[in-house]
């Protein structure tokens, strides 16, 4: 879709991709439910080190259910497993607004 991604694989690489790609990163994907911290606690510490990165979180289970359990905030970017590469990408274009298409 031509955007540079920067996979991790773990919750402690994303920080420290996050940190030595500060300013750089438009988009943090990331699962709701991970070992180590879940999504949310993700977001927030990227946000620390990146204010203007977008979140967009991904689940298996509804927004609505992960919404009532607390787990994320209603209202927030997320789609739900499985999806298909052109709803990720419509997704992603979506969070990210016209201007980084």
């Amino acid at each position: 879709q031509g955007y540079k991604v920067l996979s991790a694989f773990s919750p402690a690489e994303a920080l420290r991709l996050a940190g030595e790609n500060a300013g750089e990163i438009s988009l943090l994907m990331t699962d709701v439910i991970m070992p180590e911290m879940n999504g949310q606690e993700l977001s927030k510490s990227i946000l620390s080190i990146n204010p203007g990165i977008k979140v967009l979180f991904i689940s298996g289970y509804t927004a609505d259910v992960i919404a009532k359990q607390g787990i994320i905030p209603e209202g927030v970017h997320f789609i739900q497993k499985p999806f298909t590469m052109q709803e990720l990408a419509a997704k992603v274009r979506e969070v990210l607004g016209s201007s980084h298409i």
